[in-house]
C-alpha cells in the first residue's frame, strides 16, 4: 500500500519545480555534516571533552539521516512540520556543544561544533515558507548563536548573521517565485490537454451531430408547417453546441475572468458573438457588467427592432483597451428618441447600458436611424 501511494504521488512530484531545491538542500546537509566532522577532528587538542563531541556529531548524523529521508518525499516537502522540527532540532546540537566545550570556553572564542550544518532549517523553511519562513529560521538561529557566544561577542558573529538572512531572503524569493511558476506551469498543462480534448469532441460533434442538425434545419424549413418548429428547435441546439465547442476556460490570473467566456453562451440563430482567438481577462466586476450591458442591449433588440432582426456582438481587444461593439439590422429609431427614453420611464438606456458604462470609467456611442438599425460602441480601460 505504500509503495502504491508513492508511485501515485511520483507525478506530482517530478512536476514539481522547487524538487531541485530539495534535493540541494539535502546535499547541503550531508556535506555541511561532514565539514562540521572535518572540523571536531582538526581541533581535537582544543576540545575538552572528546566523547561530548562525538556525542552531538551522531546527533547530528541521525538527524541529518531522518531530515534527508523526510526532505526526499512528499510528505517532509508538503507539510512544513518538518522544516519546525528541523529548526528545533538543529538549536539542540548547537546547545549541545556545551556537552564538548564549557560555555566560558566557547564565549571565549571556541567554535560551536555545529559550524555551518546550522544553516539548514533556515533553507528548509526558506523553501517551504518562503521569504518570511526563511527570516524567521535565520533569527532563531541567530539568536542561539548570540546566546552562546554572548552579547559582548555580538560584532564577532555579525558576518554569520548577515548570512544567515542574506540565504533566508534569496532562497525564499527564489522558492517563492518558483512556487507561482509551478502553479501556472500546472495551470498551462491542464488548460492544454483540455482544449485537446475539446479539438476531440470538437471533430466527433461536428462529423455526426452538427450535420444532422444542419439537415434537420434545412428540410423542417423546406417543408414548413410544423416541421418548422422543428427545424427552428435545431438551429438553436446547433448555436448551442456550436459554443460549446468554442469554449475555453474562463479564467485567467487571479482576480480577472476571461470576456469572451462570459459572452460567448449569450449566442442565438439570430445573435451572433464575434471574439478574438486569445483571451480577453478582465476584473470580473468589470466583465460581470460589461455582460449585463450586452444583456440589455440584446433585449432592447427583441422588444423594438422587429421579429426578423439580427444581432452582432463584437469583442475587440486593443491592449490597454477593450472595444465590445453590438449592432442589430432591425427597425432602428431616431437619437433624439433614444434619448428621450429615459424621460419616458424606460431606463434600460440610461441606467443599465450608460450608467454602468459610467461607473467603470468607460465611454459609450451609439448610431441609429430608422430602418437602418442601431450600433453601440462601448470602449473601457483595462484596470
Amino acid at each position: 500500500m505504500k509503495a502504491a501511494t508513492d508511485d501515485a504521488r511520483q507525478p506530482r512530484d517530478t512536476a514539481d519545480l522547487l524538487l531541485p531545491l530539495w534535493r540541494a538542500l539535502v546535499v547541503f546537509r550531508w556535506i555541511t555534516w561532514a565539514f562540521a566532522c572535518f572540523g571536531v577532528w582538526t581541533r581535537w587538542d582544543g576540545i575538552q571533552r572528546h566523547s561530548g563531541a562525538i556525542v552531538q556529531l551522531a546527533l547530528m548524523g541521525v538527524w541529518t539521516v531522518i531530515a534527508s529521508i523526510g526532505y526526499s518525499r512528499h510528505w517532509g516537502r508538503r507539510n512544513t512540520r518538518l522544516a519546525f522540527a528541523d529548526l528545533i532540532v538543529t538549536v539542540g546540537c548547537m546547545y549541545a556543544t556545551l556537552l564538548a566545550q564549557p560555555l566560558v570556553d566557547v564565549r571565549a572564542g571556541a567554535s560551536v561544533l555545529t559550524s555551518v550544518w546550522a544553516a539548514g532549517p533556515v533553507l528548509a523553511l526558506a523553501i517551504s515558507r518562503g521569504r518570511d519562513g526563511g527570516l524567521l529560521g535565520a533569527v532563531v538561529v541567530s539568536l542561539a548563536l548570540l546566546s552562546l557566544r554572548g552579547v559582548d561577542h555580538a560584532w564577532d558573529i555579525l558576518s554569520n548573521v548577515q548570512l544567515l538572512l542574506v540565504a533566508g531572503l534569496v532562497v525564499g524569493y527564489a522558492a517563492t517565485t518558483m512556487r507561482r511558476a509551478n502553479v501556472r506551469l500546472r495551470e498551462a498543462i491542464a488548460a492544454e490537454s483540455a482544449t485537446a480534448e475539446r479539438l476531440r469532441l470538437s471533430r466527433s460533434i461536428h462529423d455526426g451531430v452538427l450535420q444532422v442538425l444542419a439537415q434537420v434545419q434545412r428540410r423542417g424549413t423546406a417543408i414548413g408547417g410544423e416541421a418548422a418548429e422543428l427545424a427552428a428547435l435545431a438551429a438553436e441546439q446547433e448555436v448551442a453546441l456550436r459554443t460549446l465547442m468554442a469554449s475555453r476556460p474562463a479564467t485567467g490570473e487571479r482576480g480577472r475572468i476571461d470576456l469572451c467566456m462570459l459572452l460567448l453562451p449569450l449566442a442565438t440563430p439570430r445573435v451572433d458573438i464575434v471574439v478574438p482567438a486569445e483571451q480577453v481577462p478582465l476584473p470580473t466586476a468589470m466583465a460581470t457588467e460589461l455582460v449585463a450591458v450586452v444583456k440589455e442591449a440584446l433585449s432592447n433588440v427583441d422588444k423594438h427592432a422587429g421579429p426578423d432582426a439580427r444581432s452582432w456582438v463584437v469583442i475587440e481587444d486593443l491592449g490597454d483597451e477593450v472595444l465590445l461593439s453590438i449592432r442589430d439590422d432591425g427597425a432602428g429609431t431616431t437619437p433624439d428618441r433614444l434619448d428621450g427614453a429615459g424621460s419616458d420611464g424606460h431606463l434600460g438606456v440610461s441606467q443599465s447600458i450608460r450608467g454602468r458604462l459610467t461607473d467603470l470609467g468607460g465611454s459609450v456611442t451609439v448610431r441609429t436611424a430608422p430602418g437602418e438599425g442601431t450600433e453601440w460602441e462601448m470602449k473601457v480601460t483595462r484596470s
